[in-house]
């Protein structure tokens, strides 16, 4: 009861004009950022900072918090109409979001999305809400072999589960960490694979190789099957909205899976784009209409959305509890809290009580503006799929080249780009994922950087992998979830060969 009186005092400080002006004008800047490929909410939210020094703590993190919200849902937009995915985190989404809008469900898919964010989100709140203190506890116990535990998990699970041939996922993602490899060795310092080019010192821009890979790509593509958009045009109305709603309560397994995903990995740290990615892969292993995903499945949209946000926002709690950001987003947040004059940590919830119980309500208020803002804003975005493709064509190609400029003011990211979509053009005409690409070119370094550090200090010992129950348990998951095919048609053979011998026993 505490936690509910606090949260009380915490709506009552954030239910003023201002701070609900604050929280539209929040979620609308975080919509263009999410729209905008390339920009992101951590650049966004980094971009907003130096206007929040003026401001209460309370008014800066609700108008910094919304934005960051509004990035999210805005991230899923580009993702389901273009296949540009706004956020790393919306890459999953564009596998059955994108096929949906050229089914003629843009509407139904957005509505989807946006009600499963919301949903992820309240729960990550509700976690924050009253387990702070046990979680940041549970949070602790993490040190690099849990950590890549985790990443690993996260690579098996795409191998185990892929409908994709093994080989290939393999390949792409070995291109992945080849990828994410570019650059300073943050353990030794030592340069690798830059070939001597000052424009590779700082690695390869994930956010540029998503641009191109997924814009460039499609674009390149769309082109070579005749200048059009496949598909009717988008709408979104009341009925539509209304019917998909009655249609999400037979998903319910699939959101609470999801959700407890992306909470997880928005508490250890495992990320947001993490969380989504393994998200899908699960709700693909266990749904009934697994052939269907990649070809406009909506539990394929319900999944990683619900991931995505529940991770986005769990991230926040080990900022708070132990200083310790949980995402690049809360990482910005983070330095904020210290301009302000605000130190992360257990004392914090004692301290500041009111920021800290104003954060938190904002949370819950602020998501809920999200989505009815950016429910009232997508036809806007909707409306373009009317224009046609001769005309569209350079306009996508055009933001995706200042999106990519904008990564680091650099014309070599533009040029990286166009590398990356030729390379995302002959993916998909080879039948290779791009998924388990990106996947491991967002999460390679860290996963390195977590064995290393094992390494050392193990003296170079793999059973340290195994060295107490919950690093030992995600260990051994990752590994049956890697040989997981293998398994499954073990076990098929066997009762297969057993039913054959009951047959000819009763025969």
């Amino acid at each position: 009861m505490s936690e509910f009186d606090s949260l009380m005092q915490g709506m009552n400080l954030i239910l003023t004009p201002g701070h609900i002006g604050l929280m539209v004008v929040g979620v609308l800047l975080g919509i263009l950022v999410g729209v905008l490929p390339g920009l992101g909410a951590p650049n966004g939210v980094a971009l907003l900072l130096p206007l929040t020094f003026t401001m209460s703590p309370v008014s800066a993190i609700i108008l910094l918090s919304c934005m960051y919200w509004g990035a999210l849902f805005g991230g899923s937009i580009t993702s389901i109409l273009f296949n540009i995915p706004g956020e790393p985190s919306s890459v999953a989404t564009t596998f059955d979001g994108y096929p949906m809008a050229r089914q003629g469900k843009a509407g139904e898919a957005l509505t989807a999305a946006f009600s499963s964010a919301l949903l992820g989100a309240l729960v990550g709140v509700l976690l924050l809400t009253f387990l702070s203190t046990r979680i940041a506890e549970f949070a602790m116990r993490f040190s690099s072999p849990e950590f890549f535990a985790v990443y690993l998990l996260a690579f098996c699970t795409f191998i185990g589960m892929s409908k994709n041939p093994p080989l290939k996922t393999i390949v792409a993602m070995m291109i992945g960490f080849a990828m994410a490899a570019v650059g300073m060795d943050t353990v030794s310092g030592d340069l690798r694979l830059t070939f001597d080019q000052p424009w590779l010192l700082s690695g390869m821009s994930f956010e540029v190789a998503v641009i191109g890979l997924f814009g460039i790509g499609e674009i390149l593509c769309t082109v070579e099957e005749g200048l059009v958009f496949r598909g009717e045009h988008a709408r979104i109305t009341p009925k539509v909205i209304w019917q998909t709603w009655k249609k999400m309560p037979r998903y319910c397994l699939t959101w609470l899976r999801s959700t407890l995903v992306g909470c997880w990995m928005g508490i250890t740290p495992g990320g947001p784009t993490a969380a989504s990615f393994m998200s899908y892969s699960l709700a693909r292993r266990f749904s009934k209409n697994r052939d269907n995903f990649g070809k406009g499945e909506i539990e394929g949209v319900i999944a990683p959305e619900t991931a995505d946000h529940s991770a986005g926002t769990s991230a926040l709690l080990p900022m708070l509890t132990l200083g310790i950001p949980g995402s690049a987003t809360a990482a910005v947040m983070l330095g904020g809290l210290m301009i302000w004059g605000l130190h992360p940590g257990p004392t914090l919830f004692t301290e500041q009580h009111d920021f800290v119980w104003g954060l938190i309500a904002s949370m819950y208020l602020g998501n809920v503006v999200s989505l009815i803002v950016v429910l009232a804003t997508v036809p806007l975005f909707a409306a373009i799929l009317r224009i046609p493709f001769s005309i569209i064509a350079p306009i996508i190609v055009m933001v995706c080249a200042i999106g990519a400029y904008s990564v680091h003011n650099s014309m070599f990211d533009v040029g990286m780009m166009l590398v990356f979509g030729a390379l995302g053009y002959l993916f998909k005409k080879l039948g290779y994922p791009i998924a388990p690409l990106v996947l491991a070119a967002v999460l390679g370094d860290k996963a390195e950087d977590a064995f290393r550090q094992s390494m050392l200090f193990s003296g170079g010992e793999l059973g340290i992998f195994w060295s107490n129950p919950l690093v030992g348990g995600l260990t051994t998951a990752a590994l049956l979830m890697l040989f997981w095919p293998l398994i499954a048609r073990g076990i098929k053979a066997l009762f297969g060969l057993r039913g054959r011998r009951v047959e000819r026993a009763v025969e």
